[in-house]
């Protein structure tokens, strides 16, 4: 990554995006100064107060959740200790009076007073009701990450850097976090690729083939902005390659008329100009060819001359190759007649299913309703207790799964181990060929097949996991937040293919846009009453 250049305004919403694997972690702990090995300026205005969400966490002991946030909002601690201190020291030292005083307004102008209230019900709106109290180092990685989210929305900086804040949201704490986002007084850049989070910002910063392209507005005018500036790179990039075939042509021509001249003159005129060519033609050499991707509703606008050249230039994306045979007959793979499950309580009651090929199903309900539960229950797990109803699955359906997490089971092994074993434990054949052209399909190079997986970034383990639920040709598909850690370019593929299939689906998603593109029943997943 170089050349990376941009202004954040007061009060400016920026969504950073990019292909996975151009940058964007790195930035982010850059920004965060975690990450010190860089050239260049990083510049904050002076005075500005500048909050950012954590990734790893160290030294937080016993904290409970209420003391981690409290901690982490600018000014708090000073203060809380000021208020708290100075009425048994100060006397009458006009000094101390003038800061205690002084303390007391900017507290109260904070809003401190009811801070811890208003923290609580932030919880609880995030699905974390009676966890103030609770040691930090206890939550899981999906809550921590929703204590930062509260964090900052309560910190009152003048900028706040957030990386994924939705990942592990369900569509209620979503909507209560865009809802913040749209209305926050601070200035905040975001590292997202949640459409429905870039559809509220005023800006979009791409991080691309080492630099930075800056689009004015929000996601639906990125895509439009990216069609036109993508058709003049595309432009220019042909005029490059036709003026390096042009080069070419000029240095032997020169060569010839330099070997055929008697003059010495002459001689000399042509190897100068054979010299200037060569020196052109190795500054073009040296330019790499741009990242070249337009979605597919603006290719639909293209010029025809534009779309061709698209076919021609575009960047590689990952290739999902799903069976959309129109003659599948639509037979019921799946079906259910008021069921009620969970463990020790029932979790929801009178589901009803009548899944055909060819037709979704959205399971939608907060984060605990049972979703998952639902899920695994349909995929034979043996310790949910079925309370009421029946379930109906052809048992020579085969199904494909994507989760959100990777199986420990494949932490420690290199990605081509990782696929074989995959392949191996569910008796389908495999072989060396097919790793490499699995790994090159779904865009990773020779040295990712030695990484282990534990070390993939989140968007190539996403890829791990739609190299796994489709290995096995699936009729039906199960889909859990298919589009956390996947780049705009990837999701789109994604929905491509799925639009395309001709077997089920049955998925959860709390992305706005994947849910419109996949559509089909939904069923409400709740608590019973």
């Amino acid at each position: 990554m170089s050349n990376v250049n941009f202004t954040i305004n007061d009060g400016e919403k920026i969504g950073i995006v990019g292909r996975n694997g151009v940058g964007k972690s790195t930035l982010f702990d850059i920004l965060t100064e975690k990450d010190k090995d860089f050239t260049g300026n990083i510049i904050y205005k002076q005075g500005a107060v500048v909050v950012a969400t954590q990734q790893e966490y160290h030294n937080t002991g016993d904290m409970t959740v209420m003391q981690y946030v409290l901690q982490g909002l600018p000014e708090y601690s000073t203060l809380s200790n000021i208020i708290e201190t100075y009425p048994d020291k100060m006397g009458e030292d006009m000094k101390l009076i003038h800061e205690y005083s002084e303390a007391l307004q900017r507290y109260g102008d904070k809003g401190f007073y009811q801070i811890e209230e208003q923290i609580e019900r932030e919880l609880d709106n995030f699905q974390l009701p009676d966890i103030s109290r609770r040691v930090f180092s206890t939550l899981s990685g999906g809550q921590k990450r929703m204590v930062e989210v509260v964090k900052i929305m309560h910190s009152d900086a003048h900028l706040a850097l957030i990386d994924e804040p939705t990942n592990h949201m369900d569509f209620i704490a979503k909507e209560q976090f865009i809802s913040w986002f749209r209305q926050a007084r601070e200035a905040v850049l975001v590292i997202t690729h949640d459409r429905d989070v870039l559809r509220e910002v005023d800006r979009i910063i791409e991080l691309k083939d080492r630099g930075t392209i800056s689009f004015k507005g929000n996601y639906d005018k990125y895509l439009k902005q990216n069609a036109v500036s993508t058709g003049s790179q595309m432009n220019e990039f042909e005029m490059i390659e036709k003026r390096i075939v042009n080069l070419k042509t000029k240095i032997i021509e020169y060569q010839r008329f330099k070997e055929k001249s008697r003059n010495p003159s002459t001689i000399q005129r042509f190897k100068r100009l054979e010299e200037q060519s060569r020196k052109e033609l190795a500054e073009l050499q040296k330019k790499e060819k741009p990242t070249f991707w337009i979605d597919k509703e603006s290719m639909s606008d293209l010029h025809y001359k534009t779309a061709a050249q698209y076919d021609k230039f575009k960047a590689k994306n990952v290739r999902i190759n799903l069976k959309n045979d129109e003659s599948r007959s639509k037979h019921v793979l799946l079906s259910t007649r008021d069921l009620s499950i969970g463990y020790d309580n029932p979790l929801f009651a009178n589901i009803n299913i009548d899944l055909r090929e060819g037709e979704s199903v959205e399971f939608r309900g907060r984060n605990g309703a049972g979703k998952t539960t639902l899920i695994k229950y349909i995929l034979g797990d043996q310790s949910i207790t079925k309370y009421d109803g029946e379930l109906t699955i052809d048992k020579q359906v085969r199904i494909g799964i994507y989760e959100q997490e990777v199986s420990s089971t494949y932490f420690d092994m290199s990605l081509e181990d990782a696929i074989e074993k995959m392949y191996l434990s569910r008796n389908l054949s495999i072989s060396t060929t097919k790793i490499r052209n699995l790994m090159s399909d779904y865009l990773f190079n020779e040295s990712d097949g030695k990484t282990p997986v534990r070390r993939l970034s989140g968007g190539q383990k996403a890829r791990f996991q739609l190299i796994a639920m489709l290995a096995n040709d699936p009729q039906l598909l199960i889909l859990d937040e298919p589009t956390n850690h996947l780049d705009l370019p990837s999701i789109e593929e994604l929905e491509t293919a799925l639009e395309k299939y001709s077997g089920a689906i049955i998925y959860v998603s709390h992305d706005g846009y994947f849910r419109d593109k996949i559509d089909g029943q939904i069923i409400e997943i709740g608590a019973t009453s």
